[in-house]
């Protein structure tokens, strides 16, 4: 049984908002370095439960690749609390997947938002 999910434009939306942690992978069937990065995935999956682990075929879901700006696969997203921290192209080896999925656990997201409020020119200070 496969520890991951299979996001649609039907049901990103709701995984997103309903997951404090979602991990996602834009892949497609014809790429070689996709399919070599699947086992790794879904091995991490395995090893850490707690977390969602998507996977967006962008071959049936162009609008999902689009809206996220891929523009080669396949690329790894890390969205925590809907915000994206991570996303980066290219499969990465076990190692350093597992080292990215520590890292955004560590993240304090209360500092991300803050973070990004001024990158915005939103409020400053606290």
């Amino acid at each position: 049984m496969s520890s991951t999910v299979e996001l649609t434009k039907e049901n990103f939306d709701q995984t997103v908002t309903e997951n404090e942690f979602v991990l996602i992978d834009f892949w497609a069937s014809w790429c070689g370095p996709c399919r070599s990065f699947a086992p790794v995935y879904e091995k991490a999956a395995q090893e850490n439960p707690d977390l969602v682990f998507g996977k967006v075929d962008t071959e049936a879901q162009p609008e999902l690749a689009q809206a996220f700006g891929i523009q080669s696969i396949p690329t790894l997203m890390i969205v925590r609390d809907q915000v994206a921290v991570f996303a980066q192209p290219g499969a990465l080896p076990e190692a350093a997947l597992t080292d990215v999925i520590g890292q955004a656990r560590k993240l304090d997201m209360d500092e991300v938002r803050k973070n990004i409020a001024e990158q915005e020119g939103g409020p400053q200070g606290e």
